[in-house]
């Protein structure tokens, strides 16, 4: 599986409703009951973003916490032409594609589910990937 950035970031920031779910499926994984992988560029706007409320450390913290069981998916030239390539709106999702096809993920973890309808590879709601790996 690829993790979204919102999914990162809402267990990162506690952002509510989502939190749970995101946490709990980081525990998993972090127990080793599935592999999961992250984009490069995902990590830069998780620092981003999370640098701003919780502070250099704290994310740096969070961020090599969660390298610990989260890989970064291989990137290259090509996994950016590929994502130019794909009939998205948003790039930045196409980008998440891109890192998906290049790890072999099956799925991507997303909150966002209407931003992949036109991506070939799917997309769960943390809450079914919960339920995959349970």
């Amino acid at each position: 599986m690829l993790l979204d950035t919102n999914v990162l970031l809402d267990a990162a920031l506690g952002r509510r409703p989502h939190v749970d779910a995101a946490v709990e499926l980081l525990n998993l994984i972090a127990l080793g009951t599935g592999r999961a992988f992250v984009a490069w560029h995902a990590i830069a706007t998780l620092y981003y973003v999370a640098s701003r409320s919780h502070g250099d450390d704290d994310t740096r913290s969070f961020i090599m916490e969660l390298m610990r069981f989260v890989s970064v998916a291989p990137t290259s030239t090509e996994a950016v032409r590929y994502a130019a390539s794909l009939p998205m709106a948003d790039f930045e999702d196409a980008m998440q594609v891109a890192a998906a096809r290049a790890c072999g993920a099956e799925y991507i973890v997303t909150r966002n589910l209407s931003d992949f309808e036109r991506s070939p590879i799917p997309a769960v709601t943390p809450q079914e990937a919960l339920a995959r790996l349970r």
